[in-house]
């Protein structure tokens, strides 16, 4: 997922200098940030997959 938000910030980006729509480099920078800091399921690991495995008898 950091991938995939990395490559579309970086689309963002180049596509806002070529269009020069300067609007669409705050949402850029806002996907740029959220790939090289890994932010983006909640400050609670809301993202996170319970492996732990329960047992009903």
């Amino acid at each position: 997922m950091r991938i995939v938000r990395l490559a579309f910030a970086l689309f963002l980006l180049a596509n806002a200098y070529e269009t020069r729509q300067w609007i669409f480099v705050p949402l850029s920078l806002f996907f740029l940030l959220q790939a090289v800091f890994n932010w983006g399921c909640g400050m609670q690991g809301n993202c996170a997959v319970n492996l732990k495995k329960e047992r009903h008898e």
